[in-house]
């Protein structure tokens, strides 16, 4: 297990678990399939060392994650780190075992997702990010899905405080429009406690948080090409990209990778632990 240390003030509970039971896209997309299909809700989040360190720093986030009924590994540090605690999930050459453990990003998500909509006629919500980013991406997840449906799409300027009657209203829009499955991308940590809220009103409704997922689609934000992603130095092109708005983040997050590589637990610690996906066992079955 990791230990990310949390601030004495800011009155966290003693150490807890933080489970990461999403392994894989084909666990994902098989979670995301079956709770479709029984119209049963859930929430899917994809942690990485961002969140590690915004969850260090604020409690409701805490406890939205560990509320969370799916997450899955977002980052290499994070990856490394839990297949350090567990090698059977370590991937090798032609490796099929259906628990090996990947990197599993918001934005690989979306691609498979909307596939897999489309195919199966699942209505899909869209909540986020801004007007011309979504509409931009949408007309190419379309143009690239033919028969995807998107029974709504919106982009509130929430504050990071939202109100009750602001999500009871956006709880309504979703539940007439028919969706099985809302995609937040609002950026953490506000797309995740919304879709923890809108999950209370609509259990029956998947929420995925994607975070600048539809930005690298519609091209307002590029990504590291796939040669660079492969060298685990997305990070590098990110902040080469931005670096007035990103240097301080990735110091941040430097000092939660030392953490988890230290591995000193304390009283007042987040366990991060891997565990095995309900799904495992049945995917493709």
């Amino acid at each position: 297990m990791s230990s990310v240390e949390f601030d004495s003030e800011s009155g966290l509970r003693p150490a807890s678990d933080l489970r990461v039971n999403i392994a894989n896209m084909t666990q994902a997309i098989g979670a995301i399939d079956r709770r479709a299909r029984a119209k049963k809700g859930y929430t899917l989040f994809t942690i990485n060392l961002d969140h590690l360190v915004k969850l260090k720093q604020d409690r409701r986030f805490r406890e939205v994650y560990e509320r969370a009924d799916f997450v899955t590994a977002d980052g290499w540090p994070i990856v490394w780190h839990l297949q350090r605690g567990d090698r059977r999930r370590v991937a090798r050459p032609g490796q099929q075992d259906r628990r090996r453990l990947e990197r599993t990003t918001g934005a690989d998500l979306i691609a498979p997702v909307c596939a897999h909509a489309a195919e199966h006629g699942f209505p899909l919500y869209f909540v986020g990010p801004s007007p011309a980013s979504q509409n931009a991406a949408l007309d190419i997840l379309r143009a690239r899905y033919p028969g995807l449906s998107v029974g709504g799409a919106e982009s509130p300027h929430l504050p990071v405080l939202f109100g009750e009657d602001t999500v009871d209203a956006l709880a309504e829009r979703i539940a007439k429009s028919g969706a099985r499955l809302c995609v937040l991308s609002l950026g953490a940590p506000k797309q995740e406690m919304l879709a923890d809220a809108l999950h209370k009103r609509l259990p029956d409704v998947g929420f995925l948080c994607v975070g600048a997922a539809l930005d690298f689609i519609s091209g307002q934000a590029v990504r590291a090409p796939v040669w660079l992603r492969r060298l685990k130095m997305e990070w590098m092109w990110r902040l080469a990209s931005d670096p007035g708005r990103l240097a301080g983040r990735y110091a941040r997050c430097a000092g939660a990778f030392l953490n988890l590589v230290s591995g000193q637990a304390s009283r007042r610690s987040l366990n991060l632990r891997l565990v095995d996906s309900e799904f495992v066992d049945e995917l493709h079955g």
